[in-house]
């Protein structure tokens, strides 16, 4: 990364697909790696990863990993932890706990066994016990990635309280643009490390070879063929850009050029736009503008056409 600045008090998407290079941005950004090369600043201060500040630093940067391990004690005294080994006062500290189980919707639970808890229940207390830090910002590593819809929905809510209550800044990771759009105030893509365009969302992997006609066609995942213009050949990295992918009902609209047959299975709101996501073997995400999608009349569960045109269409 050449320059990466980020603004206090606000909710940040980093997006990208595995082994871009967000789960170690994340632990560079909570002082646990030292970068290869360059700079590291937290609140206008450079970071000196060989001295021994870097303590006091993790105080103030807490990471809740994508799984989370907590201690085969209660719930309650895993998020004492952190106040205990601080000199926390009892009195304080349990009222800081129970404060804390609530927030995150575990109250309930304060003494049940930690190890015994669902993934999305351990999620929850992983965040409340980073709480417990005080922490001027949380990192979260797909944070929603092994829970089921009713912990999403509750970690998402938690996200947006400890954010807009508490001004605790937040940086998360995820693959799901549609959850990005609706926590994040900004999104950075990633890929191989380096920040994208924010085009780079349909990405899949595929090989290039020559149609009978000599055209370059790309044959991706579960078969997916599209005609592309690229110089390059054998096994590549595609993006198509959800903006520029269009939809209809009708296969008439478009040309035979990448015109595939799908089944709508998602809907999103997506501030002005609406997120449709289509499965045409698999899954592709499509951007309508909000007047647009009015006129189109798409239900859930039918079958829909897209086309991608080869201008959609980037080649890594």
């Amino acid at each position: 990364l050449q320059r990466l600045s980020l603004k206090k008090g606000k909710i940040l998407g980093l997006l990208g697909p595995n082994g871009a290079g967000k789960t170690t941005l994340l632990e560079i950004m909570a002082f646990l790696s030292a970068p290869t090369s360059g700079d590291i600043w937290f609140n206008q201060q450079r970071v000196d990863f060989s001295g021994g500040k870097l303590i006091k630093l993790r105080r103030k940067v807490v990471l809740v990993q994508q799984d989370s391990i907590l201690f085969s004690t209660s719930v309650s005294k895993n998020v004492d932890f952190p106040l205990r080994i601080r000199k926390t006062p009892k009195i304080k500290r349990e009222t800081i706990v129970g404060e804390l189980l609530e927030l995150v919707g575990m109250r309930a639970f304060g003494n049940a066994r930690a190890h015994k808890l669902s993934s999305g229940e351990t999620q929850r207390v992983a965040i409340a016990r980073a709480l417990a830090c005080f922490p001027d910002v949380i990192l979260l590593d797909e944070p929603t990635a092994n829970v089921d819809v009713e912990n999403q929905i509750a970690i998402e809510r938690i996200i947006q309280e400890i954010n807009r209550t508490r001004g605790i800044s937040v940086i998360l990771t995820t693959h799901n643009m549609s959850q990005a759009s609706r926590l994040a105030d900004a999104i950075i893509f990633l890929y191989e490390g380096k920040v994208a365009q924010s085009i780079y969302e349909n990405i899949f992997s595929g090989r290039i070879e020559t149609d009978e006609s000599g055209r370059h066609l790309c044959i991706a995942q579960n078969g997916l063929r599209l005609h592309v213009r690229s110089a390059k050949s054998g096994p590549v990295r595609i993006s198509i850009d959800p903006s520029a992918v269009k939809i209809s009902r009708k296969r008439a609209h478009f040309s035979v050029d990448n015109t595939l047959q799908g089944r709508l299975i998602q809907l999103t709101h997506d501030q002005s736009q609406v997120r449709a996501l289509v499965d045409v073997g698999i899954p592709l995400s499509v951007l309508i503008p909000r007047d647009v999608f009015g006129s189109l009349h798409l239900d859930l569960g039918e079958k829909v056409w897209l086309n991608c045109p080869v201008e959609s269409i980037e080649i890594f």
